[in-house]
């Protein structure tokens, strides 16, 4: 990975952390659907435009057509579900947390490709599963005895903590359906019909939820630059990215967004970064190292064969 790549990776990382800043700007004033259902269809039209741009209609066209059912459980499971879950997730949890949890993300991908797919889960990936929802215990634990001055009850954090692993689980479940139902259709293409059926599925709870009191022009910004930049251009950077360096090292970027997500929180909007909140993020970024592989073997192994 060049110097160029790494800035990308970087910026990416950027992008998804500051979806949950907008996210937590946005929930309370539009709900989980609206909100949700603004993000999807905004970086809807933008993919599509792009898509457009960069192939003739008549292809595009016929390439959702012909995958057309795979793309739509894709956008529910992959889009529509798990953003409102963490939507849910962010009327209590701060922005910094959720994006915390969703450094699980590759741990349930290993945890449902294992289940479903039989892929080999070797003893210290095994070992890495387990630190990583460790880690999640310790966060959630963190946030229920130090709840920061907010009302959030034992209960309601335990709730909002339960979604976004939900929504991570989801992405695990999408991420091997993908493998299995979308191989060889191209990542834009993939994107662009995800988000447009991610769309269709939220649209009608948007109409039906959509809040009665005015929404600022502040918060508007932020529903905005979620849908334009953490989702449209966030994507389309995540997958040159997949075409250019491959998908293992892509995948890091997990590792880095709850650093940012964890930053904007703290500058934009005040959260406190608590020890045992650091603590937790370390030991899940630990497990999720382990898990994907990114950690072969353990330093004290020497040259012995990694155990991948």
């Amino acid at each position: 990975m060049n110097a160029r790549n790494l800035l990308q990776l970087l910026i990416l990382a950027a992008l998804w952390g500051a979806s949950f800043l907008f996210i937590r700007v946005g929930v309370t004033d539009f709900g989980v659907a609206p909100l949700m259902a603004l993000r999807v269809g905004i970086g809807a039209v933008f993919l599509a435009i792009v898509l457009v741009v960069r192939r003739p209609l008549h292809q595009s066209a016929t390439i959702l057509r012909t995958h057309g059912f795979p793309l739509l459980v894709v956008g529910i499971v992959n889009s529509a579900a798990p953003f409102c879950l963490f939507a849910y997730a962010e009327l209590t949890l701060s922005a910094g947390v959720t994006s915390v949890i969703n450094a699980t993300t590759p741990l349930w991908g290993a945890l449902v490709g294992f289940l479903w797919l039989r892929d080999r889960l070797s003893a210290l990936r095994t070992a890495g599963l387990v630190i990583g929802f460790l880690g999640v215990l310790m966060l959630v634990w963190d946030q229920i005895a130090a709840p920061n001055g907010s009302a959030a009850t034992p209960l309601s954090t335990a709730l909002a903590a339960a979604a976004a692993l939900g929504a991570t689980l989801l992405y695990g479940i999408a991420a091997n359906f993908t493998k299995r139902r979308l191989t060889g259709v191209d990542a834009l293409t993939v994107a662009t019909g995800t988000m447009t059926g991610a769309t269709i599925v939220l649209l009608p709870l948007a109409v039906i939820y959509w809040p009665a009191a005015p929404i600022s022009l502040h918060v508007w910004g932020a529903v905005i630059a979620l849908g334009v930049a953490c989702t449209g251009v966030a994507y389309m950077l995540f997958f040159h990215l997949i075409s250019v360096v491959g998908p293992a090292r892509t995948i890091t970027v997990t590792f880095v967004i709850p650093v940012f997500g964890i930053l904007w929180g703290a500058l934009f909007l005040g959260e406190t970064v608590s020890l045992g909140m650091l603590e937790g993020c370390g030991v899940i970024l630990v497990g999720t190292a382990l898990a994907t592989g990114v950690i072969k073997r353990l330093p004290w192994t020497g040259a012995r064969r990694a155990d991948t």
